[in-house]
């Protein structure tokens, strides 16, 4: 009988399951060059238990705080299954955090041993690590940043042996505590307890929800950050819990060839890589022609096969998609190619999704409808989603306050976000509460649906309808590769009748004014992005509110800067 059949307390009882009946099966695969480094299962759990044994030798204990600070690689999974064969509990950072913010978040987590290891910078980040604290860095990656301090893992491993009690946590132990971007205000530690994910893959397989139970064999390519709750749960989760395999990326330039390599049968992905996905279709079939072509019976097949092992999607059984909302005309566009995006919406705070869109004729419009076992209202004052989930967090880390802000005293928890349920119990998300702002005439303006429009361009790559405190809305643009490369009359134009069409929709205090083409990009290392690749409004405000005004009454409508 398969482990995933049992409800189990923890996700480290379902590797020492794999570990024992599969141990000659790859579990890790991480990329190099032309060549592909594995692990089996066995490997991984000798190595992780020697990594046990080493932090237990520094004097760590059951319950102690273990800090992991990567970009995804097997390190960080191995680093994972040490931390939980120790009973301790783990805190993974985001690996493009600035010292100062590194600092800030070190200092919240109590930790007692850090381990430091893929990054694409290292500088000043040594003095984020408090002067005595264990640190274990990981072999260097080709290509990557070298690490100044710590102890070498290689030299741990060769020379400690490893742990062999199989530890299993209780259930209501800490698991881990996953720090919010915080992208305002101070990051707030989101605590979950170990019997939470295992709960999670045990109601997947008995409801069916997802239709993971069905993928004979689970094959993933894990990319996007391990520290954040999807990829925890949708990737790392899924494979301990149904024995699969997890792939790399070795880096953004090898990305599209490693996905070729790795043909995964379930994917997650975020909204702008599924964009990137649908841009480069575009790039090799206008999509003139590529419509035409999927009308045709038999041609339509061949070319969905063609496109579908060039993007890596060959073999892909589940696709995934969330951390943001995703455009109706993306899901539309994959649709046609045969792959149906499942959207994931929730938070940090219910373990990841609290409504999925399974469902082949689910609204593209939605984010889907609640997960088995889970609620929701809207607020009718102010249409903000409110959420009751069996997956909720037990509070912010040593934050009380903020706790009870978010979580009222009926259990409701307060997502931050507006949205509308439709009669069959499909939930829309109309954008965030904060994003509102009010304009100079006094109205409020949700920019969220006028930003859907825009993406329809495929000219452009990211938009930020913005405007506080000036007469109308302005939209400030970066361009797609396609938009990059056109020729400036027929952008500007392209640009004007997604104007039209976004003005034609709204009421007249909601028109947009003007459209500003920002040259500079906009990206997660230069702080316009989130790491999960979400614009940072309050950053594009911070650094151009004051040519908000000037812009709006300039005499064109689309602008250079």
């Amino acid at each position: 009988m398969s482990i995933i059949t049992k409800k189990v307390n923890s996700l480290i009882e379902y590797f020492y399951h794999w570990e024992k009946e599969t141990p000659d099966k790859v579990f890790l695969r991480q990329p190099k060059g032309e060549h592909w480094h594995t692990l089996t299962y066995a490997q991984a759990g000798q190595e992780a238990r020697k990594i046990t044994t080493a932090l237990r030798e520094k004097g760590l204990k059951a319950g102690d705080h273990v800090g992991i600070l990567s970009k995804n690689c097997y390190h960080w999974i191995l680093a994972d299954l040490a931390i939980m064969m120790g009973g301790f509990v783990s805190v993974p950072y985001y690996a493009s955090l600035p010292r100062q913010q590194l600092a800030q978040v070190i200092g919240l987590s109590d930790l007692k041993a850090l381990f430091v290891g893929k990054l694409d910078e290292w500088g000043d980040k040594s003095a984020a690590i408090p002067t005595g604290m264990h640190v274990v860095k990981f072999p260097h990656y080709d290509g990557n940043a070298r690490i100044t301090v710590g102890e070498d893992w290689n030299d741990l491993i060769a020379n400690t042996i490893p742990a062999d009690d199989n530890y299993k946590p209780n259930g209501d132990d800490l698991w881990t505590i996953k720090f919010t971007s915080g992208t305002t205000g101070t990051p707030k530690g989101v605590m979950h307890l170990h019997k939470t994910p295992g709960r999670i893959m045990y109601d997947e397989y008995e409801n069916d929800w997802i239709g993971m139970k069905h993928i004979k064999e689970l094959r993933c390519l894990s990319f996007l950050p391990l520290n954040h709750v999807a990829e925890r749960v949708a990737v790392e989760s899924a494979t301990l819990a149904f024995g699969g395999s997890m792939s790399f990326a070795e880096s953004l330039d090898t990305f599209a060839k490693n996905l070729q390599d790795t043909q995964p049968t379930l994917l997650f992905a975020v909204p702008r890589i599924w964009t990137k996905f649908y841009m480069g279709v575009l790039a090799k079939f206008p999509k003139e022609r590529l419509d035409m072509l999927l009308k045709i019976p038999i041609i339509s097949g061949i070319i969905k096969k063609k496109i579908r092992t060039a993007l890596g999607m060959r073999d892909l059984q589940v696709a995934a998609t969330g951390a943001a909302i995703t455009p109706a005309f993306i899901k539309d566009f994959f649709k046609k190619l045969g792959i149906h995006l499942v959207e994931a919406y929730g938070m940090t705070e219910v373990c990841g999704s609290f409504t999925n869109s399974p469902a082949l004729d689910s609204p593209t419009d939605s984010v889907g409808q609640v997960i088995p076992g889970a609620a929701v209202k809207i607020d009718e004052e102010t249409s903000e989603i409110l959420m009751k989930s069996p997956y909720m967090m037990t509070g912010y880390y040593k934050n009380p306050e903020k706790t009870a802000e978010v979580i009222d005293a009926d259990g409701w928890l307060h997502s931050g976000d507006r949205g509308t349920v439709d009669d069959k119990g499909y939930l829309r998300v109309i954008g965030r509460v904060k994003d509102a702002f009010k304009t100079s005439k006094g109205s409020y303006i949700t920019p969220n649906p006028m930003e859907e429009i825009f993406m329809k361009n495929d000219y452009i790559e990211q938009v930020c309808v913005a405007g506080l405190g000036i007469p109308q809305p302005i939209a400030l643009l970066n361009l797609s590769e396609m938009g990059q490369a056109a020729d400036k009359a027929t952008l500007e134009q392209s640009i004007l009748e997604s104007i039209k069409e976004v003005n034609a929709r709204g009421a007249r205090y909601e028109h947009v004014s003007t459209a500003i083409i920002d040259q500079n990009a906009w990206t997660d290392a230069n702080g316009f992005l989130t790491p999960t690749l979400k614009v940072k409004r309050w950053k594009l405000d911070e650094l151009y509110q004051p040519k908000y005004e000037a812009w709006h009454e300039a005499k064109d409508k689309v602008l250079w800067m």
